[in-house]
Protein backbone atom coordinates (compact mmCIF):
# COMPACT_ATOMS: atom_id res chain seq x y z
CA UNK A 1 0.00 0.00 0.00
CA UNK A 2 1.51 3.33 -0.99
CA UNK A 3 1.68 6.16 1.69
CA UNK A 4 -1.20 8.19 -0.40
CA UNK A 5 -3.29 5.40 0.27
CA UNK A 6 -2.46 4.84 4.16
CA UNK A 7 -2.98 8.53 4.73
CA UNK A 8 -6.62 7.44 3.30
CA UNK A 9 -6.90 4.41 4.76
CA UNK A 10 -6.14 5.71 8.42
CA UNK A 11 -8.74 8.46 7.83
CA UNK A 12 -11.32 5.87 7.20
CA UNK A 13 -10.25 4.02 10.37
CA UNK A 14 -10.69 7.04 12.28
CA UNK A 15 -13.87 8.10 10.95
CA UNK A 16 -15.51 4.73 10.38
CA UNK A 17 -14.59 3.43 13.86
CA UNK A 18 -15.30 5.33 15.97
CA UNK A 19 -19.35 6.32 14.59
CA UNK A 20 -19.54 2.23 13.94
CA UNK A 21 -19.00 1.44 17.62
CA UNK A 22 -20.46 5.03 19.44
CA UNK A 23 -24.06 2.97 20.00
CA UNK A 24 -22.47 -0.06 21.42
CA UNK A 25 -20.03 2.15 23.49
CA UNK A 26 -22.39 3.94 25.11
CA UNK A 27 -24.26 1.19 25.99
CA UNK A 28 -21.70 -0.66 28.12
CA UNK A 29 -21.09 3.21 29.98
CA UNK A 30 -24.22 2.01 31.39
CA UNK A 31 -22.76 -0.76 33.03
CA UNK A 32 -19.34 0.70 33.87
CA UNK A 33 -17.65 3.27 36.16
CA UNK A 34 -19.00 6.62 34.94
CA UNK A 35 -16.98 8.51 37.35
CA UNK A 36 -14.04 7.12 36.09
CA UNK A 37 -14.55 7.75 32.75
CA UNK A 38 -15.84 11.65 33.36
CA UNK A 39 -12.40 11.94 34.82
CA UNK A 40 -10.93 10.34 31.63
CA UNK A 41 -12.35 13.03 29.44
CA UNK A 42 -11.37 15.58 31.74
CA UNK A 43 -7.84 14.96 31.88
CA UNK A 44 -8.12 14.69 27.93
CA UNK A 45 -8.71 18.70 28.16
CA UNK A 46 -5.38 18.44 29.59
CA UNK A 47 -2.66 18.26 26.90
CA UNK A 48 -0.15 17.41 29.49
CA UNK A 49 -2.16 15.20 31.93
CA UNK A 50 -0.30 12.49 33.17
CA UNK A 51 -2.02 9.99 30.72
CA UNK A 52 -0.86 7.99 28.27
CA UNK A 53 -2.81 8.05 24.73
CA UNK A 54 -2.42 8.54 21.50
CA UNK A 55 -4.80 10.80 18.76
CA UNK A 56 -5.02 10.23 15.47
CA UNK A 57 -6.60 13.58 14.37
CA UNK A 58 -7.33 14.12 10.24
CA UNK A 59 -7.93 17.37 9.04
CA UNK A 60 -9.65 18.10 5.27
CA UNK A 61 -9.28 21.49 3.89
CA UNK A 62 -10.12 22.72 0.61
CA UNK A 63 -10.19 25.83 -1.85
CA UNK A 64 -6.39 25.63 -1.78
CA UNK A 65 -3.94 26.97 -4.62
CA UNK A 66 -4.04 29.70 -7.02
CA UNK A 67 -7.50 28.71 -8.64
CA UNK A 68 -8.91 27.22 -5.43
CA UNK A 69 -9.01 23.83 -6.47
CA UNK A 70 -6.33 22.44 -4.51
CA UNK A 71 -7.18 20.47 -1.57
CA UNK A 72 -4.94 18.80 1.86
CA UNK A 73 -5.67 15.57 4.07
CA UNK A 74 -3.60 15.68 6.95
CA UNK A 75 -3.54 12.53 9.52
CA UNK A 76 -1.92 13.88 12.97
CA UNK A 77 -0.25 10.40 14.60
CA UNK A 78 -0.04 12.36 18.03
CA UNK A 79 1.60 10.11 21.24
CA UNK A 80 1.44 11.37 24.14
CA UNK A 81 3.67 10.19 27.01
CA UNK A 82 4.19 11.71 30.35
CA UNK A 83 7.28 10.50 32.65
CA UNK A 84 7.77 10.68 36.27
CA UNK A 85 10.44 12.95 37.51
CA UNK A 86 10.89 11.94 41.28
CA UNK A 87 7.73 12.55 43.49
CA UNK A 88 7.12 16.41 42.20
CA UNK A 89 7.92 16.28 38.72
CA UNK A 90 6.73 15.61 35.16
CA UNK A 91 8.12 15.48 31.74
CA UNK A 92 5.65 15.08 29.29
CA UNK A 93 6.46 13.93 25.59
CA UNK A 94 4.25 15.27 22.70
CA UNK A 95 4.73 13.91 19.12
CA UNK A 96 3.08 15.13 16.05
CA UNK A 97 3.81 12.84 12.98
CA UNK A 98 1.78 14.14 10.04
CA UNK A 99 1.01 12.09 7.13
CA UNK A 100 0.17 14.30 4.16
CA UNK A 101 -1.88 14.20 0.70
CA UNK A 102 -2.36 17.47 -1.50
CA UNK A 103 -4.59 17.14 -4.32
CA UNK A 104 -4.72 19.59 -7.64
CA UNK A 105 -1.97 21.83 -6.32
CA UNK A 106 -0.20 23.62 -8.96
CA UNK A 107 2.86 21.23 -8.32
CA UNK A 108 0.84 18.20 -9.27
CA UNK A 109 -0.23 15.44 -6.39
CA UNK A 110 2.08 14.94 -3.68
CA UNK A 111 1.22 12.30 -0.98
CA UNK A 112 3.80 11.22 2.44
CA UNK A 113 4.86 12.28 6.04
CA UNK A 114 5.75 15.90 6.78
CA UNK A 115 8.43 17.22 9.14
CA UNK A 116 7.86 15.77 12.57
CA UNK A 117 7.34 18.09 15.65
CA UNK A 118 8.70 16.95 19.42
CA UNK A 119 8.23 18.79 22.34
CA UNK A 120 8.96 17.92 26.24
CA UNK A 121 7.31 19.44 28.70
CA UNK A 122 8.70 19.77 32.65
CA UNK A 123 5.83 20.35 34.46
CA UNK A 124 4.71 20.07 38.83
CA UNK A 125 2.67 17.06 39.48
CA UNK A 126 0.61 19.08 41.47
CA UNK A 127 -1.26 22.34 40.54
CA UNK A 128 -0.18 25.84 41.85
CA UNK A 129 -2.45 27.54 44.70
CA UNK A 130 -4.93 29.02 42.41
CA UNK A 131 -5.04 25.59 40.20
CA UNK A 132 -2.73 26.60 37.45
CA UNK A 133 -1.30 24.06 35.35
CA UNK A 134 1.74 24.42 33.35
CA UNK A 135 4.35 23.20 31.57
CA UNK A 136 7.53 24.81 29.96
CA UNK A 137 10.62 23.27 27.60
CA UNK A 138 12.11 22.49 23.99
CA UNK A 139 10.41 22.08 20.68
CA UNK A 140 11.91 20.59 17.99
CA UNK A 141 11.31 20.00 14.11
CA UNK A 142 13.10 17.50 12.31
CA UNK A 143 13.33 17.33 8.07
CA UNK A 144 11.35 14.54 8.12
CA UNK A 145 9.19 14.79 4.78
CA UNK A 146 9.54 12.63 1.82
CA UNK A 147 9.02 15.21 -0.49
CA UNK A 148 10.27 18.26 -0.61
CA UNK A 149 7.07 20.29 -0.84
CA UNK A 150 5.91 18.66 2.14
CA UNK A 151 8.48 20.00 4.52
CA UNK A 152 10.89 22.70 5.09
CA UNK A 153 13.98 20.35 5.01
CA UNK A 154 15.12 22.79 7.71
CA UNK A 155 16.50 21.94 11.71
CA UNK A 156 14.55 24.06 14.04
CA UNK A 157 13.91 24.32 17.68
CA UNK A 158 12.90 26.37 20.06
CA UNK A 159 10.79 27.41 23.63
CA UNK A 160 7.44 25.85 24.36
CA UNK A 161 4.88 26.18 27.53
CA UNK A 162 1.24 25.24 28.42
CA UNK A 163 -0.75 26.80 31.05
CA UNK A 164 -4.45 26.02 32.12
CA UNK A 165 -7.32 25.67 34.64
CA UNK A 166 -9.87 23.52 35.21
CA UNK A 167 -12.36 24.46 36.90
CA UNK A 168 -15.54 22.20 37.26
CA UNK A 169 -16.74 21.24 34.27
CA UNK A 170 -14.48 24.13 32.22
CA UNK A 171 -10.89 23.81 31.24
CA UNK A 172 -9.62 27.38 29.62
CA UNK A 173 -5.63 27.62 28.82
CA UNK A 174 -3.22 28.33 25.84
CA UNK A 175 -0.29 26.13 24.14
CA UNK A 176 2.38 27.94 22.15
CA UNK A 177 5.70 27.59 21.04
CA UNK A 178 8.65 29.57 18.68
CA UNK A 179 10.97 27.63 16.34
CA UNK A 180 14.09 28.82 14.37
CA UNK A 181 15.86 26.82 12.15
CA UNK A 182 19.37 26.45 12.70
CA UNK A 183 20.70 23.56 10.12
CA UNK A 184 19.23 22.57 6.36
CA UNK A 185 19.06 23.35 3.29
CA UNK A 186 20.39 26.45 2.34
CA UNK A 187 18.33 27.54 -0.24
CA UNK A 188 14.64 26.73 1.38
CA UNK A 189 13.54 29.26 3.74
CA UNK A 190 14.71 30.07 7.14
CA UNK A 191 12.24 29.08 10.03
CA UNK A 192 11.04 31.91 12.26
CA UNK A 193 7.65 31.24 13.20
CA UNK A 194 5.43 31.61 16.29
CA UNK A 195 2.30 29.37 17.18
CA UNK A 196 -0.33 29.79 19.62
CA UNK A 197 -3.04 27.92 20.46
CA UNK A 198 -5.93 29.39 22.87
CA UNK A 199 -8.36 26.85 24.18
CA UNK A 200 -11.54 25.97 25.63
CA UNK A 201 -13.89 23.29 26.57
CA UNK A 202 -16.76 22.12 28.63
CA UNK A 203 -17.43 18.66 29.68
CA UNK A 204 -20.96 17.26 30.30
CA UNK A 205 -20.33 14.70 32.63
CA UNK A 206 -23.59 12.64 32.67
CA UNK A 207 -22.81 11.77 29.08
CA UNK A 208 -18.82 12.45 28.97
CA UNK A 209 -19.66 14.79 26.06
CA UNK A 210 -17.15 17.49 25.68
CA UNK A 211 -17.54 20.66 23.57
CA UNK A 212 -14.46 22.41 22.67
CA UNK A 213 -12.92 25.78 20.88
CA UNK A 214 -9.58 26.65 19.73
CA UNK A 215 -7.85 28.07 17.06
CA UNK A 216 -3.97 27.34 15.73
CA UNK A 217 -2.83 30.53 15.25
CA UNK A 218 0.99 30.74 13.20
CA UNK A 219 2.25 33.65 12.24
CA UNK A 220 5.73 33.60 10.03
CA UNK A 221 7.86 36.37 11.02
CA UNK A 222 9.96 36.26 7.96
CA UNK A 223 7.51 36.36 5.28
CA UNK A 224 4.36 38.32 7.72
CA UNK A 225 2.28 35.52 6.82
CA UNK A 226 -1.02 34.60 9.23
CA UNK A 227 -2.21 30.87 9.70
CA UNK A 228 -5.77 31.42 11.63
CA UNK A 229 -7.86 27.98 11.51
CA UNK A 230 -10.65 28.00 14.04
CA UNK A 231 -11.84 24.87 15.29
CA UNK A 232 -15.30 23.89 17.05
CA UNK A 233 -15.71 20.39 18.16
CA UNK A 234 -17.75 17.91 19.71
CA UNK A 235 -15.59 14.91 21.65
CA UNK A 236 -17.34 11.25 23.06
CA UNK A 237 -15.61 9.16 25.73
CA UNK A 238 -16.34 5.56 24.95
CA UNK A 239 -15.36 2.38 26.66
CA UNK A 240 -15.25 -0.78 24.19
CA UNK A 241 -14.50 -4.54 26.68
CA UNK A 242 -12.71 -2.06 29.07
CA UNK A 243 -10.37 0.16 26.69
CA UNK A 244 -11.21 3.88 27.40
CA UNK A 245 -11.56 6.00 23.91
CA UNK A 246 -12.74 8.85 22.46
CA UNK A 247 -13.94 10.15 18.88
CA UNK A 248 -14.14 14.05 18.14
CA UNK A 249 -15.93 15.69 15.14
CA UNK A 250 -16.16 19.35 14.25
CA UNK A 251 -16.51 21.71 11.75
CA UNK A 252 -13.17 24.13 11.28
CA UNK A 253 -12.92 27.65 9.40
CA UNK A 254 -9.85 29.35 8.23
CA UNK A 255 -9.74 33.37 9.37
CA UNK A 256 -7.08 33.85 7.56
CA UNK A 257 -4.12 32.18 5.75
CA UNK A 258 -1.09 32.59 3.22
CA UNK A 259 -1.31 33.13 -0.24
CA UNK A 260 -2.62 29.73 -2.13
CA UNK A 261 -3.58 28.40 1.68
CA UNK A 262 -6.98 27.20 2.36
CA UNK A 263 -10.21 29.13 2.90
CA UNK A 264 -13.53 29.02 4.02
CA UNK A 265 -15.29 25.54 5.89
CA UNK A 266 -12.92 22.39 6.73
CA UNK A 267 -13.50 18.99 8.39
CA UNK A 268 -11.74 17.84 11.68
CA UNK A 269 -12.43 14.07 13.65
CA UNK A 270 -10.31 11.99 15.47
CA UNK A 271 -10.13 9.15 17.49
CA UNK A 272 -7.98 8.28 20.38
CA UNK A 273 -6.69 5.75 22.38
CA UNK A 274 -6.14 5.73 25.73
CA UNK A 275 -3.53 3.59 28.32
CA UNK A 276 -5.02 4.55 31.90
CA UNK A 277 -2.07 3.16 35.23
Amino acid sequence: MNTRSHVKHMSRVVLCAGLSLASAGLAQEAKEGGDDTAELAKKLSNPIASLISVPFQYNFDHNMGPDDKGSKSLLNIQPVIPISLGEDWLVISRTIVPLVDMQDMPYGDQSGMGDVLQSLFFSPKKPTANGIIWGVGPALLFPTATDDVLGGEKWAAGPTFVALKQSGPWTFGVLANHLWSYAGEPDRNDINATFVQPFASFLYRKTYTTFGVNTETSYDWDSDAWSVPVNLTVSQMLKIAGQPFQIVAGPRYWLDSPDGGPEGFGVRVGLTLLFPK
